[in-house]
């Protein structure tokens, strides 16, 4: 095109190109939270509504989540096992102290890891800590959280103990999470509260870590010791039944997802819902799937509030318990 011709092409189209009328779309103004004023916390969360992106999702969770409790629905928690390798294991412990859910599912790490801490902490160490070094100095690494293998061999002290005590009485993953829970006697420990609060625990991958493997040396010497994981499915399950409104917060995905998702499909969905994680649905994976995903397998009811928060749970779970728990 030559330059003359690129000319009268602007004269003639360039309103149409540029600028197009049409309706003015609803919705409120995008705005940010103004450091010129004075700073109040609930107004800092508040303008996340308006910042856009997965700021405005995380102010819709916490309205959900405020709207289960004023409902009173019944609220599932549900997290994988490294929210309680981080310090997000203080804010669940905190959440079922108070009562505030009504049913925690997690997995096997999710267990173990709250009472290791509660009998020695871990350490704030490196992502790019090398392995090999770790591993000479017996250092587990999770992400840029250090675990010695000290930890392990205390746990197991505190463990095996209870399994040789009570394994004609332990029939259910539920029932050993319990009964360690009435042991470790530490008001810091997530399960310590949730056996003294009678909240259930469900763990529907109880194997899979170093409880698991206790549990499989264990049964070399006790033949006879087994846990009915199909029991503790069935009060799951059956727990979502007959209560007028549920509510699930699900921080991660995997089986702990999926156990809480499936048992709200017994009652056509549930009302509210609140994903917070880091996957993606480009794989067709359930981790990664939006809550509308559910809505068509019948998990989350067709009527329902809900939102997935892309990102990191220990970057944006302390903000949605704050405004949804604390500030409300």
């Amino acid at each position: 095109m030559t330059n003359k011709n690129s000319k009268q092409f602007e004269k003639e189209n360039s309103h149409d190109v540029i600028v197009q009328e049409g309706e003015e779309p609803e919705g409120k103004i995008v705005k940010g939270f103004e450091f010129n004023d004075k700073f109040d916390i609930g107004q800092f969360l508040a303008s996340y509504e308006t910042t856009g992106a997965q700021a405005t999702n995380l102010a819709k969770a916490i309205e959900i989540i405020k709207k289960m409790r004023k409902e009173k629905a019944f609220i599932y928690l549900g997290y994988t096992s490294n929210m309680v390798t981080t310090g997000i294991r203080e804010i669940i412990r905190y959440l079922t102290e108070h009562k505030l859910i009504d049913y925690l599912v997690t997995t096997a790490g999710g267990i173990e890891e709250d009472f290791i801490k509660s009998l020695q902490p871990f350490k704030i160490g490196s992502f790019e800590a090398s392995g090999t070094t770790l591993r000479d100095k017996s250092i587990n690494r999770a992400g840029n959280i250090f675990i010695p293998g000290s930890r392990y061999v205390e746990f197991e002290k505190f463990v095996l103990p209870i399994l040789k005590e009570n394994k004609d009485k332990i029939k259910t993953p539920s029932q050993l999470i319990k009964l360690l829970g009435e042991k470790i006697n530490n008001k810091e420990s997530i399960y310590y509260w949730a056996t003294k609060n009678n909240i259930p625990v469900h763990c529907p991958a109880i194997m899979d870590g170093s409880l698991g493997d206790m549990i499989y040396f264990f049964k070399n010497s006790n033949p006879d010791f087994t846990l009915d994981i199909i029991a503790d499915t069935e009060e799951l399950n059956n727990s979502s039944l007959g209560k007028e409104k549920t509510g699930m917060i699900i921080l991660g995905g995997g089986v702990v997802k999926h156990s809480i998702c499936n048992a709200n499909l017994y009652r056509n969905g549930t009302d509210f819902a609140v994903y917070i994680n880091t996957a993606q649905e480009f794989d067709g994976s359930d981790s990664g799937a939006r809550p509308d995903e559910a809505v068509s397998w019948g998990k989350i009811s067709q009527t329902a509030e809900s939102v997935k928060v892309h990102g990191d749970a220990t970057l944006i779970f302390p903000l949605i318990v704050l405004g949804a728990f604390q500030l409300d």
